[in-house]
């Protein structure tokens, strides 16, 4: 499963839910994976979603026994930035926030080799901000994968100011590798992805918060109408309702478009703690 246009080693930082698939990923394309992040429990909890991940492929029949073997033994987690010394490539995937990615991309850029890229999988915030924080700007660029990982081909590769040339064809190559398909889009808020997805989301919040339709009737006409495999509120309880009003803001804040305003039932939402999925209830319950 390994293949020579790829890294020789890579570094995930963030153990959530994007980072521990962009690290299965690359582990299972025969990568060496240090997966960090800044508690261990955080770690532990992130390979436990991998190793669950690879044995529903096992059960599948997609994956050998050997094959979940191998890709576990190329797997490491730790919470010293030092492993980033013997990287090619880090990708940060920490919360959506800039201050906390400002930290995360200073201290990675100082431990990273001269040579290595240093990518975020940030789905709005300015890979030109980010690179601007570092003394490697023109290595800095945008990987942003889709959730789940593992199983989506989408890979919106961003191009910052000042990103080299071989910066974004050794992004391409390496992500074609994993079996991806990266398609560019350059550095504006919320970039092609979110920038489209996200009012549909919030349109989607303001129908049911001025009683236009029920959810289930909302979500029902986009899937049915419009053929989305799920409807926006199913999605945006996927993506975290947190997530949701975080991405808005930043297009609010980077076009200064009142259109990109959030829907206040989901800020109301995200005030009450109910994010969706992960806490088992946003705009469903997930019992």
């Amino acid at each position: 499963m390994s293949n020579t246009n790829l890294p020789n080693a890579v570094a995930v930082i963030g153990a959530g839910t994007m980072g521990n698939g962009i690290a299965q990923v690359f582990a299972s394309c025969g990568v060496t994976t240090y997966l960090v992040d800044i508690k261990q429990e955080f770690l532990d909890r992130g390979i436990a979603n991998v190793h669950k991940s690879l044995g529903k492929f096992q059960e599948k029949g997609t994956l050998t026994a050997d094959q979940v073997a191998a890709i576990k033994g190329r797997l490491h987690a730790s919470t010293d930035m030092g492993v980033l010394g013997k990287v090619d490539l880090c990708v940060e995937a920490v919360t959506e926030n800039l201050d906390v990615k400002t930290k995360v991309f200073q201290a990675a850029d100082a431990a990273l080799p001269a040579h290595a890229i240093l990518a975020s999988n940030t789905s709005s915030i300015s890979i030109t901000v980010l690179a601007a924080k570092t003394k490697r700007a023109d290595r800095v660029i945008g990987m942003h994968f889709m959730n789940p990982v593992p199983l989506m081909k989408l890979v919106e590769v961003i191009r910052g100011n000042d990103t080299a040339d071989k910066t974004c064809d050794l992004v391409n190559g390496w992500s074609k590798s994993l079996g991806k398909i990266p398609v560019l889009a350059n550095d504006y808020p919320g970039f092609v992805a979110n920038r489209i997805l996200m009012p549909m989301i919030n349109e989607a919040a303001f129908a049911l918060m001025e009683g236009v339709a029920t959810r289930e009737a909302i979500d029902e006409i986009m899937k049915l109408g419009m053929n989305h495999p799920m409807g926006p509120l199913t999605l945006a309880d996927f993506i975290g309702l947190d997530v949701c009003v975080s991405i808005l803001d930043v297009l609010k804040d980077g076009l200064g478009d009142d259109k990109y305003r959030a829907c206040p039932l989901m800020r109301r939402l995200v005030a009450a703690g109910h994010l969706g999925r992960k806490t088992k209830k946003g705009f469903y319950e997930y019992p």
